[in-house]
């Protein structure tokens, strides 16, 4: 299992994050993670093709302090394993918006409040081939 973290990404309020990339063969799942630390995740993107008890869902969280929030769920699930894809997080104060790859929107409260995140982290079964904070 490869990780990619960028430490000194600094993802700020009112920046996107854009990341394309194509999940590998047999794929169970990828993560995104925009955190301050570890164990502070501020945005936990997961799809999941067959991970746990989930086939095929997108699910969100949030973790403080090593404890993590409350399980979310899309309502789509649009990846497929060895086609690429793109996704797209929007920064905004109170909340981040993910933008799937079939441009639905999914809203998750910034809970941990920050306004900057210094680590961004992406690791599990996904090859990244461009990544771009604007």
């Amino acid at each position: 299992m490869r990780v990619l973290t960028l430490m000194d990404a600094s993802f700020n309020v009112g920046e996107t994050l854009t990341i394309t990339g194509v999940p590998k063969p047999n794929a169970k799942n990828f993560i995104v993670n925009i955190c301050s630390s570890d164990s502070d995740i501020a945005l936990h993107v997961n799809p999941r093709f067959n991970h746990y008890d989930d086939i095929r869902k997108v699910v969100f969280n949030s973790c403080q302090g090593g404890t993590w929030g409350k399980w979310s769920y899309g309502q789509s699930f649009p990846f497929e394993e060895g086609k690429e894809f793109e996704i797209s997080i929007e920064f905004k104060s109170a909340e981040f918006l993910v933008i799937l790859p079939d441009d639905s929107v999914f809203r998750f409260s910034n809970l941990l409040g920050a306004e900057i995140y210094p680590m961004i982290c992406v690791e599990q079964d996904v090859r990244i081939t461009s990544f771009k904070i604007k």
